[in-house]
């Protein structure tokens, strides 16, 4: 029997084909209690010591305890193939409950744009309690510019991107093994998110705020550029929605404060629109508050929240309004001053 230290797993992620065989090419020293793997994904798994190699087929000696499983992907220290990216400034009082829902995660790429208010003692304090934080400091240059970023430092082959105020609920984490195991021809999956509102705590698991795209295949997913807020990606292959877990959205956020919020993106939004050369259409300020109003309460059964769901609803349709709004005022607004005070100078 071999020392654990000593083993050198030969990884089935790097293997090629030899024969309509996986051959494995690679190896990589590590020192796990446990090895999951899928044996349907070669011959047999190899292991041993630098001056020797045993295989799984060998019941006669084992280095390392293995356990077949479900799960079908290469799991060390019982963590995930999964990376998670984030991007802050100043989120020192939602950060950690954040992190501490990523331990299953082999990587946390955390991308800080200036915080002062004590998120990175917070970061580094979780780092030294052994949660694998990747710390980058990057100027601020926008939501889909940070992410894509974040993305970019990224190793595992897939990740999930998660905002500050977010947490995986349990039923989430119990179901990422198996969403990692999805087919080749998956690119994505959407996520349903769940806010949590003031007077009710959070929605019920059937109504949600959306179905999010945050966990991809890194190698395939690209933010959109161009977007200033609500920044999208696009990735290669389907996506498929997760029927089991969701996001738990913590922002506890007084009325006032949430409307300056709603006209922070509403600004960001009109801003966008105009870059993408769209116009004001009145239609749109007429209709779009309503709209948005009416698919969240009830279309996304905000309905069944009481007040509380009334009031996340109204102010989903406030962000409209601003944002249809802005574009007027914006499109209208130095024309009529110059006009106006022509007039009023008798000019």
């Amino acid at each position: 029997m071999c020392a654990q230290s000593e083993a050198i797993i030969l990884s089935l992620e790097n293997a090629t084909i030899a024969n309509g065989r996986p051959v494995i090419t690679h190896c990589e020293s590590i020192s796990p209690t446990l090895l999951f793997y899928r044996a349907s994904q070669a011959t047999a798994l190899i292991f041993g010591t630098k001056d020797r190699t045993f295989s799984s087929v060998d019941e006669r000696v084992f280095c390392l305890p293995i356990v077949t499983s479900k799960i079908g992907s290469l799991r060390v220290n019982n963590k995930l193939p999964l990376g998670a990216f984030i991007i802050c400034k100043n989120e020192a009082s939602c950060i950690e409950n954040c992190i501490r829902t990523l331990d299953l995660c082999s990587e946390i790429v955390i991308v800080d744009s200036g915080s002062t208010d004590g998120t990175l003692a917070i970061l580094e304090r979780l780092r030294l309690e052994g949660l694998p934080i990747r710390i980058f400091y990057r100027e601020w240059t926008g939501f889909a510019d940070q992410k894509q970023y974040a993305l970019e430092q990224c190793t595992q082959p897939w990740v999930i991107n998660v905002d500050c105020d977010e947490r995986l609920d349990p039923d989430l984490r119990g179901a990422l093994p198996g969403m990692l195991e999805a087919p080749a021809t998956v690119g994505g999956w959407r996520i349903p998110r769940r806010p949590y509102l003031l007077g009710l705590g959070y929605t019920p698991s059937f109504v949600h705020e959306g179905r999010m795209l945050r966990l991809v295949r890194r190698e395939t997913a690209r933010y959109v550029s161009g977007m200033l807020v609500h920044e999208a990606m696009t990735i290669a292959g389907g996506i498929r929605l997760a029927r089991r877990g969701t996001l738990l959205h913590f922002r506890i956020l007084s009325i006032d404060v949430q409307i300056r919020k709603e006209g922070d993106y509403g600004r960001l939004k009109a801003e966008q629109l105009r870059q993408q050369g769209k116009r004001f259409r009145p239609l749109r300020l007429i209709l779009s508050p309503a709209i948005y109003f009416l698919r969240y309460y009830f279309m996304r059964r905000m309905f069944l929240c009481g007040f509380p769901g009334f009031i996340q609803s109204a102010t989903g349709a406030v962000y409209a309004f601003l944002a249809e709004s802005r574009m007027y005022q914006d499109e209208f607004s130095e024309r009529d001053r110059v006009e106006d005070d022509r007039r009023t100078c008798g000019l």
